[in-house]
């Protein structure tokens, strides 16, 4: 998740969930820990707007201040090589009191050893069961949980609304009327693509495996197993690459286009439809505001209805064991994940907060768009094989290189899924 501060209020959500603006919180002076003159030590990924971000960590420092006496050292840390800079913070005992933790990598930290258990604070504080279940899961080992949940971000289905309008058509439902739609356009406009098809972008891969009952990989006791190959999955990477390959109603180019590509298309009026995470809409329109009032989204559909799984990435906030004052520390997360400052940030940033009391606002919000995702999140959210080893499936580009190989014409999908699994499997494994 590369992309942060970006303007809800540009999707029109701002008045609609009438959040207050500046707050310290949910927490009370009186009731907060005795800390005068110590510093809390954090590291935050860096975000798309840096002076937004450093405006909004200057006002929870003085919240925090005026809480607990303490001062709030804050360090931001790109995403590019940040998980490696994690790692040899950990290897050297320099790692900070609290951190931003990805969803994928809470999970090897803890198994390294370098994160707090969290599960006693947060079922004390009494917030165990208001969490986003799907995020919660993702910084959980053995029934601990080594995070607390701070944002969520999941893709679903952008479309151009005012051709939509044009030719009476509605959002799909299930994979029929997704084809019979993009049809539609592709007849209608015949100059741009009726939808994005990117050989070089995984998750945007993943909701077609997900919705037709197929998974990723599965484990069996220590052992992980692909399910590329299965039936199931087999048929949903022919339905997902033949809308190019047979029905032609993406583009030859889109084989090598990652997200951003496909964000670009769409901003630049190439693109009818695309699967994009939700703080693209946001993008889109800041980057061509004549595009405001033409975008809309839906959840991703089924194959044969309902919502589609579709990733859910985000971020907790995680305690390290070189944290001195672990209240102090816990404090922090606390006042960050709850309260006016989880919903501040969540509006400020575009992502969702990983608390349900406040997700639902954004169920509930009079802004489509918005609501389309959050719907997304609460019925389809869904993450990887939970496993340290997921990074160097990763890093392998295992999924986007069978992807590309089909969509090029240099394999076919049953061959190209077929050593995917092979691979992804012996990598799983290889840890």
């Amino acid at each position: 998740m590369r992309s942060r501060i970006i303007s809800v209020a540009a999707l029109g959500t701002v008045a609609a969930l009438g959040l207050a603006g500046c707050s310290s919180g949910g927490g009370d002076t009186d009731d907060g820990t005795n800390a005068e003159g110590e510093t809390l030590d954090v590291w935050i990924m860096e975000s798309g707007n840096p002076d937004a971000a450093t405006a909004f960590f200057d006002e929870v420092g003085a919240a925090f201040k005026e809480q607990t006496g303490a001062d709030l050292n804050v360090e931001y840390i790109a995403w590019s090589g940040g998980q490696e800079y994690f790692t040899t913070a950990i290897a050297g005992g320099e790692t900070p009191d609290v951190a931003e933790v990805g969803t994928t990598w809470a999970l090897p930290f803890a198994e390294a050893g370098a994160l707090m258990p969290l599960q006693d604070r947060i079922d004390e504080a009494g917030l165990g069961d208001g969490l986003v279940e799907g995020l919660a899961e993702t910084a959980r080992v053995d029934g601990e949980l080594y995070g607390m949940p701070w944002y969520a971000g999941i893709r679903s289905l952008v479309y151009r609304a005012d051709i939509f309008q044009e030719l009476g058509l509605e959002a799909p439902t299930d994979w029929d009327s997704f084809l019979a739609t993009a049809q539609a356009i592709k007849a209608a406009h015949p100059e741009m693509a009726a939808f994005a098809v990117p050989g070089a972008a995984e998750f945007p891969f993943y909701p077609w495996i997900w919705g037709n009952d197929a998974e990723i990989a599965t484990q069996d006791g220590d052992e992980w197993v692909s399910e590329l190959d299965s039936p199931e999955a087999i048929e949903a990477v022919e339905f997902y690459t033949g809308l190019q390959t047979e029905h032609g109603l993406s583009t030859a180019g889109a084989a090598d286009w990652t997200e951003v590509d496909v964000r670009d298309a769409f901003t630049n009026g190439e693109l009818a439809m695309a699967i994009m995470p939700n703080q693209y809409p946001g993008l889109i329109l800041q980057d061509n505001p004549d595009m405001e009032g033409k975008i809309d989204a839906a959840p991703i559909p089924a194959k044969d209805g309902g919502v589609a799984g579709s990733f859910m990435g985000g971020s907790h906030l995680s305690m390290f064991n070189t944290a001195e004052n672990q209240d102090l520390a816990w404090e922090f997360i606390e006042l960050m994940t709850t309260g006016e400052f989880a919903q501040q940030w969540a509006e400020e940033s575009g992502f969702f907060p990983g608390e349900q009391g406040a997700l639902d606002a954004f169920l509930n919000s009079e802004d489509p768009i918005v609501s389309a995702y959050a719907t997304q999140l609460q019925e389809g959210a869904r993450v990887v094989p939970n496993t340290p080893q997921w990074g160097a499936v990763q890093a392998e580009a295992v999924v986007t290189t069978a992807l590309r190989s089909i969509l090029v014409g240099e394999a076919t999908v049953e061959d190209a899924m077929t050593k995917a699994a092979e691979e992804m499997t012996a990598t799983l494994n290889a840890g």
